[in-house]
């Protein structure tokens, strides 16, 4: 038995224990009498990450109130063929008939070579682009519109730094990821023209010394303002609170490894998606294969802002985000003279604008002006 496995046996005798107690928001009005749904969720790395891994974890915790779901868990699972024998493990050993499979490499092909075999099995992976006519019919995709809240952390970062200079260590260059660096940017630029971010990328989810020394580069070439998007964001976070730099948390909030840094966070609202899916499963519904939501659908918000967060930082920031919620703020633009990524291309062209729900923007392969790095 592998020490996987032998974690999530652990993790299913403790579950066993506990029980199913409680009810939560939509299902509670689902009766006991209900089939249990057991529901698999694997994370590519610890559920106590202080980023990716723990969101998903919070929500999971919350999963396992509600009366009739019984959860089963497995955490350090590569993106490998490893991640196959666990969804196999599950759905043969567990009983498990809706897998959270969390991280975006268990996407394609591991899921995608498993749904075809287990018809009476729902899938839901975080971030896949689903596809109509293209993926099978028991997988779906959910994700949310975090650039917003990372728009919202460069409109704070704007206000906040005194170098112009702002900072993003991210793991690979993907759309999502691309797709955060450049609402951070554009957040730090509606505040401040002439602001740059420099970024550099580590190359995986997880490198905590390839952050670490990422960070103190970046710091050394004058960046005072910091985010994120790698799976734990713990070493970027107290790495430039010792540098005595100031920081935007992702994924969770990172506020307590650094008080005095802290200035707000970008965080995720999983159990928005999971409850949607999980209602549909219990009341036979269709699979709801595409989900997307932003703050306004409650799938992200942001942290609270740090005691030294300025007013006029906390009410530009907060004017925006009450636009976003409304539905008549747009971060992806083309304005007069059309969007140009940092090589000089008009990407965006004059006049056009992107909304949320664009599949364009889940595409994304460029950086925009004043981002200092290449993909």
């Amino acid at each position: 038995m592998t020490d996987h496995s032998m974690n999530r046996r652990a993790s299913l005798k403790s579950l066993a224990a506990l029980g199913a107690a409680g009810t939560l928001g939509g299902l509670s009005s689902l009766a006991l009498a209900q089939k249990p749904l057991t529901v698999g969720v694997i994370y590519v790395g610890p559920r106590d990450d202080f980023g990716y891994n723990q969101a998903h974890a919070q929500a999971a915790a919350e999963l396992k109130k509600i009366a009739g779901v019984k959860v089963v868990e497995e955490e350090n699972v590569p993106e490998t063929a490893a991640v196959q024998k666990s969804m196999t493990g599950m759905i043969s050993q567990d009983g498990a008939t809706l897998l959270f499979p969390t991280s975006f490499g268990y996407f394609d092909p591991h899921i995608l070579a498993l749904a075809p075999k287990n018809n009476a099995v729902r899938f839901s992976h975080c971030g896949g682009l689903w596809t109509e006519g293209k993926h099978p019919k028991n997988v779906s995709s959910f994700f949310g519109y975090i650039d917003e809240c990372q728009y919202l952390n460069g409109v704070v970062a704007g206000h906040m730094t005194k170098s112009n200079k702002i900072g993003f260590v991210a793991a690979k260059p993907i759309p999502q990821v691309l797709r955060n660096i450049n609402a951070f940017l554009l957040g730090a630029r509606s505040v401040k023209p002439g602001i740059t971010c420099s970024v550099i990328f580590t190359g995986d989810w997880s490198m905590p010394v390839k952050e670490a020394e990422a960070t103190n580069s970046l710091a050394d070439q004058g960046v005072d303002v910091f985010t994120m998007h790698v799976d734990g964001p713990k070493v970027v976070v107290e790495t430039a609170a010792k540098r005595g730099k100031m920081v935007c948390g992702y994924h969770a909030s990172q506020a307590r490894l650094a008080p005095n840094a802290y200035l707000t966070g970008a965080e995720w609202n999983w159990l928005t998606a999971y409850k949607t899916i999980i209602d549909a499963a219990r009341d036979g519904k269709p699979h709801p294969n595409f989900l997307r939501g932003g703050l306004k659908e409650g799938y992200v918000k942001t942290s609270a802002y740090g005691s030294m967060v300025t007013d006029a930082a906390k009410k530009n920031a907060d004017d925006i985000k009450s636009r976003m919620i409304a539905g008549s703020f747009d971060i992806f633009k083309g304005g007069t003279g059309g969007l140009k990524d940092n090589k000089g291309n008009v990407v965006i062209a004059g006049g056009k604008t992107l909304k949320q729900t664009d599949i364009e923007l889940e595409k994304m392969n460029y950086l925009v002006e004043g981002v200092i790095g290449s993909i």
